[in-house]
């Protein structure tokens, strides 16, 4: 299994990873999501990573710029969003390498905190904790019942002893669709 950072001659096979891992229903707005935020400015800097295997993209993971609105100085932040592994190769550790991979280029990059809405029981594993623990509130409101889903990483040491405040990410992200179920 290669990682490696994704090329714009990529796009047709994450998009093709992406609807075969969200299926017929979900699987189309992630493939405009991910081609709409690559093409966002607001989305920058912005880390999009593939995983092949025999010369096809078997996973994708693309982490935007986010950044904090609260008193005091802003970290460095990030979005995980979205991840997706081909079918055929889930429960592989796919999503697991595309995961730490990334984390750890943020952590070269100069980032502080990386922010998820997902699986509660995935993500976790990463060392991702709930968010509003520690005062960060998601872009639109999560629903009580699923706050466990809206979650953060530190990256650098204090990084959650910011200042609480509300996430803002890109624009094309930005949509009310982007944070519910």
């Amino acid at each position: 299994m290669e990682l490696r950072l994704s090329a714009d001659s990529d796009l047709p096979a994450i998009s093709r990873v992406h609807l075969d891992a969200f299926g017929p229903e979900e699987g189309p707005e992630i493939v405009d999501l991910v081609s709409a935020l690559l093409s966002d400015e607001t989305a920058v800097p912005y880390l999009s990573i593939v995983a092949e295997s025999g010369g096809e993209l078997t996973g994708h993971v693309l982490f935007t710029a986010a950044r904090l609105d609260s008193r005091g100085k802003s970290p460095v932040a990030s979005i995980l969003a979205p991840l997706g592994v081909l079918q055929a190769f889930q429960l592989q550790g796919v999503g697991r390498l595309l995961v730490n991979r990334g984390l750890e280029l943020l952590v070269d990059q100069g980032v502080d905190l990386v922010f998820v809405l997902g699986h509660p029981t995935y993500y976790p594993r990463f060392g991702f904790e709930p968010a509003g623990r520690f005062g960060f509130e998601a872009p639109y409101p999560i629903p009580e019942k699923n706050a466990e889903a809206w979650m953060v990483i530190a990256l650098k040491p204090r990084a959650l002893e910011r200042p609480p405040g509300t996430v803002a990410c890109a624009a094309v992200l930005n949509r009310p669709e982007h944070w519910r179920e």
